[in-house]
């Protein structure tokens, strides 16, 4: 049971990671109806495996644009490549201030409170509704755009807010580009995602006696696996404003959670 449960949550995390339906909340309906709602130590080091597979793919699609934004921030010099590496670091600034100063209320969110999650994914579904409605634009991603969809990402902590929804639909609000949304939102999780994982693993609440390690590199595989194909899709939806559906989904999915949670 423990490797079918692993594979669940692998593809589960896989896909939502850049499908715009919040894995954060997926997973937490998901450990739900699997029988771990407590967010306990084996729980939370398979939440840690799994988010670093999707990481992995992240780096994996996007490793060229990775490069040029590594050597962006080395270079010093105020061309392109620079600037976008800036916007990058610049929009990560409000989610990290805001998971280290509230990371205490935050965790508190993750304890099973499905009602909470149902309204955020209900959010996430006006967003993505807003977002589909937006012209074509060839706009590009300007400072003051990157803080602001930095404030979206910071939103987007909570159980049940889209990450990659919020900062798309963001973007896209603001006019810009539509593929250029999606690719920025894809390249400035991945630090905060290795960050968040690094501070779980010295935070000391996990441990590894008793824990059984086949269902954590299944759990892997099939998230690294998923977020390939997932990422490269999302791409591609943005691309062609197909929006709309997925909203309909955090629609019907956010409503069913609060209704059975009220029941």
């Amino acid at each position: 049971m423990e490797i079918i449960n692993a594979i669940i949550l692998g593809i589960i995390q896989g896909l939502t990671e850049f499908l715009p339906v919040s894995s954060s909340g997926h997973l937490e309906i998901a450990k739900g109806i699997l029988g771990e709602e407590k967010i306990g130590k084996e729980s939370l080091l398979m939440t840690v495996v799994l988010h670093f597979a999707t990481a992995l793919s992240t780096i994996v699609i996007f490793r060229k644009e990775i490069i040029e934004i590594l050597k962006g921030l080395f270079q010093f010099q105020n061309n392109e490549s620079f600037q976008f590496s800036f916007k990058i670091v610049l929009s990560m600034i409000p989610a990290a201030i805001t998971g280290l100063v509230f990371n205490t209320e935050i965790e508190a969110l993750f304890e099973g409170k499905l009602t909470f999650v149902g309204a955020m994914l209900i959010l996430t579904g006006l967003l993505l509704f807003l977002a589909n409605q937006a012209k074509y634009s060839t706009k590009n991603i300007k400072i003051k755009d990157a803080i602001l969809i930095g404030f979206a990402q910071a939103i987007a902590i909570l159980p049940g807010v889209s990450r990659s929804g919020a900062t798309i639909s963001t973007s896209v609000l603001l006019g810009i580009d539509k593929e250029k949304s999606a690719r920025f939102s894809f390249l400035m999780v991945i630090p905060l995602i290795l960050g968040k994982m690094f501070q779980d693993i010295f935070s000391g609440k996990i441990t590894v006696d008793e824990i059984s390690f086949l269902p954590l590199l299944i759990g892997f595989l099939f998230a690294f696996l998923t977020g390939l194909f997932a990422c490269k899709w999302m791409i591609k939806i943005v691309k062609n404003s197909q929006l709309k559906y997925f909203s309909y989904y955090c629609f019907i999915i956010g409503s069913t959670v609060i209704i059975t949670s009220l029941l």
